[in-house]
Parts: structure tokens; C-alpha cells; sequence
């Protein structure tokens, strides 16, 4: 038995749902433990494309375990959507789906919260960048001990009472922002809603910290698949440009509700490159043709929100700090063949700031805007072969960028992506070995 939490060791969008789908293949069960509908997962299976934002992206392995952990907030309507969607492909057929009861609710005033401060905040030039999915607010309610949970659909009064409680705070700061006060009427729609979408839910809810213990107790290997990815941390990524979980490691314990002497192996997710949606600190981002070039070829566009994503050199300093923050101890580097065809590649390996070199980014924000980076070029390659199944098949200057890029992360590669299916992928190493 063995288990293993997959992170993303950049801001997001490294490719997880390629690898836990790949992963799964030996894990008897998956669980997506943090975050909400602002991930988006894209599995490529036989050249067809399912993107996932609340499932775990275990789901197009039938009979596999696909639990949403109690540190989830979920918005009950894209959850039942995406149910639907993967029921319509023959898969969740079963009872392989469990959602915590223990999750929170996204609710559409949650929605009209985030929207509305997002707006505001972009006027003042200081917009983060958040893809208006509720998110924050909802765990800001979590925090102060009134959200609402996937049990409290299955009470009405309940569920009355704490809604009514939340919108007496946001009514006035609603408001403010010059935003239309929900009516009564509104507010009874929602509850409606919420409680409609509740009993269809209702089949697939149970205690899921207490199943993924007794799974782990049976001797089953167990995938925990991580949102976002650990530079956007709310404690140690680069705040305030963050998402508002935990997106290391270590929050897959405390959300699915498991101890640390359980977990085996971290592995962390890179592209061979770096990308960023939203606002926030990148000091290597690319904004001329060649980051154009990068974000077409890599089709970098997010899979939540449609946006363009920021495109730049791999950045060996911030995959080390992803390193450390989550204790990696393999990685898997995705979307190398995006880089094909360029003629040199360049990597940040250090920064400069007031005469130091750092191994590390700055943790201050004005610092991260000031530090220079500093680069190295690597000659470049042509086409990558699609069903390369070692490492010797890359051609040599592939090769040694990627030997480069694990010598100065200082983890070595259990997997290298070559293409988007699952048949274009060197597999080094097992984690569950």
C-alpha cells in the first residue's frame, strides 16, 4: 500500500489532470482535497477531451474511488453538470463517487461577492485576478464559522437560517459596492435551489475522511490530486496574489482528513516552462512573440475561465521553493514538446536583488518586482517523438535540459509528458513503487 499526494509545483495549470489520470491506473481511489470550480483539469483520452473542475480526474478509470474532501467548496450546480457530463460518457456509473459532507457551498451570493470585488479592485488597479467562482468568499464564510455545508442541504430550516445570517453582513457591503440588493423572492430561489440540488446529491454524500482512512487501512494505494499549485498558497505563495486554500502538500492531510504518517510520497507537477493566469509577481514572463509562440503551441488558455494564460521561461528558483514548501520527492515535467522547434531555450536559475544572488524568489512582493532574474540558455530540439517510452528516445538537447532542470531542482523526474494523451508519456520511476 502506498500513498501519494500529486501537487503543482508552479501557479497552477501544470498538467495534474494528465498525470493523476495516469496514476490512477495503480490507485484504488483519488481524492481531490482542496480548492473549488476554479481548477480545471484537462484529461486527453484517445484524442477526446474531458475537463474536469470539482471531479477528480481519476474519474475516467470505471470502478476507481473519486472522493471530494471535506476542505472542497463546491458549487452544487457545476458539480451536478459534471456528473451528468461523465455520466453521459459511461463513467460514475457506480458508487465510485463520495462527497464529503463536511464540504462547503458555493452559493450565488458568494458569485455576486467575488464579481463585485474583483470589479472594484480592478478599478483601483489592484485586481487579483480570482475567476469570480465564489470561491473566496466562500471560504472567508468557512472561517468565520458560518458557511454552509453539504449537510445543511438536507436541512431546510437550517440552511434558512444560515444564509439569512451571511446575507445580513452582505447586504450592506452590496450595497456599497453599488450592487443590487438580492430581493426576498431571490433569496427564497436560492434556498430552493440549493436544497433541490442537495437531494440529488444526496446519493453520492458520507463521511469521506473516515472512508479514505478505512481505504488506507485495507492496504489500498490511495491518489490525493491537489488544486492550483503551491506558489499560490494562501500562507506561502505570493500573496495577496494567492487562491484562498492551502495548495501544498501538507493541506492534504487537514482537508481530506487523514493524518501525515500516512502519506508516502509527494509528487510535484512542472511544465517546462512557466505560466500564470491572473495578476501576481513573474518575473519571467514572456511578452513579446516568443511568449505568444509558447502560449499557442501549448494551447495556454484556462481551462476555467478562457484566458489567456502568461507565458515565460521555467523558473528554477520557484520550482525549488515549490520543492521545498511540499517536500517533493519525484517530479513529473509536462508539455516539453511545446518547446520543440525553438532554437534556444532559456531558464531563470537565480536572482539577483541589491548585489545577492538568491537561490530562491524574495518573499517580499516589492523585492519579487525589483529582483533580476538570472538565465541560462540550453541549445534547443526539434520535434519530439510522439510514443517515446525512455528517455533515450528524446533527442540529446531535450535530454540534457531535462537532466539539467532535476540536477538543479534537486528531485529527479518520475515522468516526462512528450504530448497530450496518455500515450505520450516516459515513465521513469512508480511513485507507488
Amino acid at each position: 500500500m502506498s500513498v501519494v499526494i500529486v501537487v503543482g509545483a508552479q501557479w497552477g495549470d501544470e498538467g495534474k489532470g494528465k498525470v493523476v489520470d495516469l496514476f490512477t491506473e495503480r490507485a484504488h481511489t483519488v481524492v481531490r482535497y482542496g480548492g473549488g470550480a476554479n481548477a480545471g483539469h484537462t484529461l486527453v483520452i484517445d484524442g477526446k477531451k474531458l475537463v474536469t473542475h470539482l471531479v477528480p480526474s481519476g474519474v475516467c478509470h470505471p470502478g476507481k474511488g473519486c472522493v471530494l474532501g471535506d476542505g472542497m467548496v463546491i458549487d452544487p450546480y457545476t458539480l451536478l453538470e459534471e456528473i451528468a457530463e461523465c455520466q453521459g460518457r459511461g463513467l460514475l456509473a457506480g458508487k465510485e463517487l463520495l462527497i464529503g459532507l463536511g464540504a462547503h457551498v458555493i452559493l450565488p451570493y458568494h458569485k455576486l461577492l467575488d464579481g463585485m470585488r474583483e470589479d472594484r479592485s480592478a478599478k483601483r488597479g489592484k485586481a487579483i485576478g480570482t475567476t469570480r467562482r465564489g470561491i473566496g468568499p466562500a471560504y472567508e464564510a468557512k472561517a468565520g464559522r458560518r458557511g454552509v455545508r453539504i449537510r445543511d442541504l438536507f436541512k431546510p430550516a437550517r440552511l434558512k437560517d444560515i444564509v439569512d445570517a451571511n446575507l445580513d453582513e452582505m447586504m450592506p457591503v452590496i450595497a456599497h459596492f453599488g450592487g443590487t440588493v438580492p430581493t426576498a423572492g431571490e433569496i427564497d430561489g436560492w434556498i430552493a435551489d440549493a436544497i433541490r440540488a442537495g437531494e440529488q446529491l444526496r446519493p453520492y454524500t458520507g463521511d469521506a475522511g473516515r472512508h479514505v482512512a478505512q481505504v488506507i487501512r485495507d492496504g489500498h494505494h490511495v491518489l490525493f490530486e491537489g488544486a492550483q499549485g503551491c506558489l499560490l498558497d494562501l500562507d506561502h505563495g505570493t500573496y495577496p496574489y494567492v487562491t484562498s486554500s492551502s495548495t501544498i502538500a501538507a493541506g492534504a492531510c487537514q482537508s481530506a482528513g487523514i493524518g501525515p504518517t500516512h502519506i508516502d510520497t509527494v509528487v510535484g507537477i512542472t511544465k517546462a516552462y512557466a505560466t500564470r493566469v491572473g495578476e501576481g509577481p513573474f518575473p519571467t514572463e514572456l511578452l513579446g512573440e516568443v511568449g505568444d509562440k509558447i502560449r499557442i503551441a501549448g494551447g495556454e488558455f484556462g481551462s476555467t475561465t478562457g484566458r489567456p494564460r502568461r507565458c515565460g521561461w521555467l523558473d528554477l528558483p520557484a520550482l525549488r521553493m515549490g520543492v521545498r514548501l511540499s517536500g517533493m520527492q519525484s517530479l513529473a515535467l509536462t508539455k516539453l514538446d511545446v518547446l520543440a522547434g525553438m532554437s534556444e531555450v532559456s531558464v531563470c536559475v537565480a536572482y539577483k536583488l541589491d548585489g545577492r544572488e538568491l537561490d530562491e524568489p524574495p518573499i517580499d512582493p516589492d523585492d519579487i518586482a525589483r529582483a533580476e532574474p538570472v538565465y541560462a540558455s540550453f541549445p534547443g530540439w526539434d520535434k519530439l517523438p510522439a510514443h517515446a517510452h525512455d528517455i533515450t528516445d528524446l533527442p540529446p538537447t531535450a535530454r540534457s535540459y531535462v537532466d539539467t532542470i532535476s540536477k538543479m531542482a534537486g528531485v529527479p523526474f518520475c515522468l516526462v509528458s512528450v504530448g497530450p494523451d496518455r500515450t505520450e508519456t516516459i515513465r521513469l520511476t512508480d511513485p507507488f513503487a
